[in-house]
């Protein structure tokens, strides 16, 4: 296997405890290392795992793991851990790994699940809309939809993403998080391939040329996959179409770097907002 064999990866610092007498990752943790790319794989068709599950109608289950060991790791090695489905049977999934130390494979590992029902834990077949998702996933398409439009059309959506996030999560003031900017805003939601919202946002007409962008959430438990970015690109092409010339935005500060990247940049000093610190980024619109 090679490194252009796989769309999906896992990247990892070998540690300490990971490292036996040999001075060598031990044998054990190369599943272990498995099971973390596995998880990603499931964050890159942007599937929740839990909530997906169900709403496929059934879980997952490994049947059979098997590994081979071309090389060793050692004591902070960077590894690239990828992810690929093989084949998609009746009732079974076929999952490849390879892992390596720049291009230098280390081990090969090769899982088979079923799908299965959950309660009795008998197989069943592998859901249409699971097939689809992961042929298209393997295939180089985009796994989320995007659609822009007003409260009415997807406010029970975004309502959900930003319930989870900002008061569940972070355990902000649900009496704050819905106010009536969102009646008039444009909202943008990302639907996975199951119709499920999975990242969120809105833009608000602040004065003439002067947009705002907030309230952007993306589910925990499928971020670092651009999702969030994708949302932000499609409000601020919404800004541009409608001729704003800034777009101004309150990121919280653990998130600066990430609109640092979407070409933002800070103004001003950091404040505190629903107890949590902020700091007033802007971009101009060309």
């Amino acid at each position: 296997m090679q490194r252009q064999d796989f769309r999906c990866f896992h990247r990892l610092r070998v540690r300490w405890a990971e490292v036996d007498i040999q001075k060598i990752v031990f044998n054990a943790h190369y599943l272990t290392y498995a099971d973390c790319a596995m998880t990603d794989y499931w964050r890159a068709l942007a599937l929740p795992y839990e909530s997906g599950m169900q709403a496929l109608g059934g879980e997952v289950y490994l049947k059979k793991a098997s590994v081979e060991y071309h090389a060793s790791a050692r004591l902070d090695d960077l590894l690239d851990v990828g992810m690929r489905c093989a084949r998609v049977g009746h009732t079974s999934l076929l999952f490849e790994c390879a892992m390596f130390a720049g291009d230098r494979l280390l081990a090969t590992v090769e899982l088979v699940y079923v799908f299965a029902d959950p309660a009795t834990q008998t197989k069943r077949p592998v859901p249409p809309a699971l097939r689809a998702m992961i042929e298209h996933y393997e295939a180089g398409g985009e796994m989320v939809e995007l659609r822009v439009g007003d409260w009415a059309t997807l406010g029970a959506d975004a309502t959900a993403l930003r319930m989870a996030v900002f008061v569940q999560e972070q355990g902000i003031d649900p009496a704050i998080e819905l106010d009536d900017h969102d009646a008039t805003a444009v909202h943008a939601v990302a639907y996975n391939r199951l119709a499920q919202p999975v990242a969120t946002g809105r833009l608000l007409y602040e004065a003439p040329g002067d947009a705002r962008i907030g309230r952007m959430a993306v589910d925990r438990v499928v971020r670092g996959q651009r999702w969030g970015r994708a949302v932000l690109d499609a409000l601020v092409r919404a800004a541009q179409a409608r001729g704003d010339a800034q777009v101004t935005l309150h990121a919280q500060c653990s998130a600066e770097g990430f609109y640092r990247r979407a070409g933002f940049v800070p103004v001003g000093a950091v404040f505190e907002e629903a107890g949590i610190a902020h700091i007033t980024m802007r971009r101009t619109l060309a």
